[in-house]
């Protein structure tokens, strides 16, 4: 699946070259660019999740947020993807790295959707844009709507 997806790119790369020498190299400048500034954060939890497996045998995570942690670990798993403010593009292979150290899939459904949907970090800036009122009954709702992200996940993948 890989290989077929770098060489899709290569392919469509070499066309938008072919059509369009500039916007090519401008855009590929910019695609060098957030790179650069995203691989130092994206490192670092990489680095700082490597070291927690490193720390914690599969026996820890599988009891703090595995499989038969239950719905403590769920709700575990929640609350800190609710309050930690990681990007996407790092929070996903971090839960690949979890699930292989032991994790449970109902636990890192609700960390993930908990994740990307609530912002517990982004509040004071919801409530300048959004109202104080919106944005909690957001938070709230996206919060309930992760257990049940977590109880399908479980669903399907049991």
């Amino acid at each position: 699946m890989n290989i077929t997806l770098y060489v899709v790119t290569g392919m469509l790369l070499i066309v938008s070259f072919y059509k369009d020498k500039q916007k090519t190299k401008k855009a590929l400048k910019k695609a060098w660019k957030a790179f650069e500034n995203i691989l130092p954060e994206f490192l670092v939890v990489i680095l700082l999740v490597g070291l927690l497996l490193a720390v914690m045998n599969p026996d820890v995570i599988s009891k703090i947020i595995g499989t038969e942690s239950g719905w403590l670990g769920v709700i575990l798993a929640a609350v800190i993807g609710s309050i930690t403010l990681i990007p996407g593009f790092v929070a996903f292979p971090m839960a690949a790295l979890l699930l292989q150290g032991g994790a449970g899939y109902m636990q890192i459904g609700a960390f993930i959707s908990t994740l990307m949907m609530v912002g517990v970090v982004t509040i004071p800036v919801e409530i300048k844009y959004f109202g104080k009122k919106l944005t909690i009954y957001r938070n709230v709702l996206a919060f309930l709507f992760s257990f049940i992200v977590a109880l399908i996940i479980g669903m399907v993948m049991a």
